[in-house]
């Protein structure tokens, strides 16, 4: 199975991320940031709004169209109410970026086992795993962006300005600014260019460098076309947005300088290696490729350093720098297939013993967590647990033999192959438990009556229901529907609104929604995503 992955190394990573996530993704919940996006799709395809994007039918220029186009298309094929087909777009970008890893890995003249090593490891990395779920157009931006460094970097050695690699960097330069702004610029292509310039030496004239210029700037243009567009089609809305987010970078979720010193912690299960493969003094001397490795390691830190310096810090911001952690870590991991066979010293495989030990320890003892839980497992649930059960059994036990035999080329790939067994086996187990109050709203399509809302509904909640959920409360007060009866969606009701209401109309209170998953007394369990529905019947 090795062999073929390497024979075949951008196959085996698009079908990796396939066969992971692509058919059970749909298990895990919609996002807050995700609902945002899925309705701004779902409006384009409704309303027409391809350009002037909307929520909820009020503009939404937070966040620039090209991934929300992507997955109105995908909506349109496979329908807009398929979580599933939503999400594919960003899985298979998911996949791009494991893929560009593999090839940057290639330019930089390592061999195709280790740039496939560099590959999975990045589609392992538990926050750019996370990322397609939490604020899935991040995984656009980064991966498009990635694509531009890999002709970026053949510009840079080749010293030249070849016509396929110029025009390829241009498009996929546009496309990152096109998905979320500069956002990319910052945390990706300037530490790759400032990394590039201390391990290998910028090469070329001052005629070459002028041209490349010329091609970031056309590249800029480009992506930037739809804010001039919008600037111009309604400066007004475009200025107030726009004003609010540059804001919050100094004053929202404002953190201190050391925030994401604990950064290779986001690599989930490469914390370890990621932590090993940044102690440079140690590594420089064991890794095959010195000058890559020095490219790989500055390209980390120097990402890390320029989100720092930003006042606004989020875990999430950090995705980008697993990207070239993930070649970091490649170089201690093909380090360890090459030598771990005659390291001696207990400072160097205690903490193999201990990275690897624990996965094999997890997937061998999944099964006792039936013995926690409370629940009585039945029917498909039960099914789906005893597979998963025999399948990380075997995973595991399988990775403590070939620990004991130091082969971990093969404990390696059954890390990889736990995180198939995750995704495809025991993530669809999460779907079957939901708390007994769970109520979706997309009931109420099935009735006749205009829902309005009387505050705030959260995204995941106006995605849920099919539709747009128009306010009523405005700023002078409440815009009174023409219907003479209507269903109010209300998240806090307070007991003076209700009442000047009832001056007006009849109310009756007809039930209570909840999308939570989450039992109430569970931390993950969000009161914004319960909803009190009532009737109101003019007098």
């Amino acid at each position: 199975m090795i062999k073929l992955l390497e024979k075949y190394p951008i196959l085996g990573l698009l079908l990796f991320v396939i066969v992971m996530l692509g058919f059970t993704i749909d298990s895990i919940p919609v996002s807050i940031m995700e609902a945002r996006n899925f309705i701004s799709a779902r409006e384009m395809l409704t309303d027409n709004n391809w350009i002037l994007t909307t929520m909820n039918g009020e503009a939404r220029y937070q966040k620039p169209p090209l991934p929300t186009w992507i997955t109105a298309a995908f909506g349109f094929v496979f329908g807009i109410k398929s979580v599933l087909a939503l999400r594919w777009p960003a899985l298979l970008f998911l996949a791009s970026i494991g893929i560009s890893t593999y090839l940057l890995s290639k330019k930089l003249e390592l061999p195709k086992s280790h740039s496939l090593i560099n590959g999975f490891i990045v589609l392992t990395s538990f926050y750019v795993i996370g990322i397609t779920i939490e604020a899935p157009w991040d995984i656009y931006t980064h991966g498009f962006m990635l694509m531009a460094l890999l002709q970026l970097f053949q510009l840079f050695h080749k010293a030249k300005t070849p016509i396929t690699h110029s025009l390829l960097f241009v498009l996929f330069l546009a496309g990152s600014v096109l998905s979320k702004g500069p956002v990319s610029l910052y945390v990706l292509f300037l530490p790759f260019v400032i990394a590039y310039g201390i391990a290998f030496k910028f090469k070329g004239g001052p005629l070459h460098f002028l041209k490349l210029f010329s091609l970031l700037i056309f590249g800029i243009v480009l992506g930037g076309w739809w804010y001039f567009h919008v600037r111009v089609a309604d400066p007004e809305t475009f200025t107030t947005i726009a004003e609010r987010e540059t804001s919050n970078w100094s004053s929202y979720n404002v953190r201190p300088f050391y925030y994401y010193w604990s950064f290779f912690v986001q690599s989930g299960l490469w914390t370890v290696p990621a932590f090993i493969s940044l102690l440079y003094p140690y590594l420089k001397s064991r890794v095959s490729n010195l000058k890559a490795y020095r490219f790989s390691f500055f390209w980390t830190i120097i990402a890390v350093i320029l989100l720092s310096i930003i006042p606004e810090k989020k875990s999430r911001y950090l995705m980008p720098v697993l990207i070239p952690l993930a070649i970091n870590i490649g170089f201690y991991i093909e380090y360890l297939i090459r030598e771990f066979k005659n390291l001696k010293s207990k400072k160097e495989t205690i903490p193999v013993y201990f990275q690897f030990g624990l996965i094999a320890t997890i997937a061998t003892l999944f099964w006792v967590v039936w013995f926690f839980s409370n629940e009585v497992l039945v029917g498909i649930v039960l099914f789906r647990f005893i597979i998963t059960s025999l399948a990380l059994l075997g995973i595991g036990v399988l990775i403590f033999k070939n620990l004991k035999v130091k082969n971990i080329k093969n404990v390696f790939y059954l890390v990889i192959a736990f995180m198939v067994s995750i995704g495809l086996f025991a993530l669809p187990i999460s779907k079957t438990h939901t708390q007994d109050n769970y109520k979706p709203v997309s009931q109420l399509n099935d009735q006749n009556l205009k829902v309005y809302s009387l505050d705030y509904i959260a995204p995941e909640v106006i995605y849920n229901y099919g539709d747009k959920i128009p306010s009523i409360t405005t700023s002078e007060g409440y815009a009174i529907p023409n219907e003479k009866q209507f269903c109010l969606l209300t998240n806090k009701a307070k007991p003076e609104t209700i009442e000047s209401l009832s001056k007006l109309y009849t109310i009756e209170f007809l039930d209570t929604y909840d999308l939570n998953f989450s039992t109430k007394d569970s931390r993950g369990y969000k009161t914004r995503l319960v909803n009190q529905l009532y009737k109101l019947t003019l007098k």
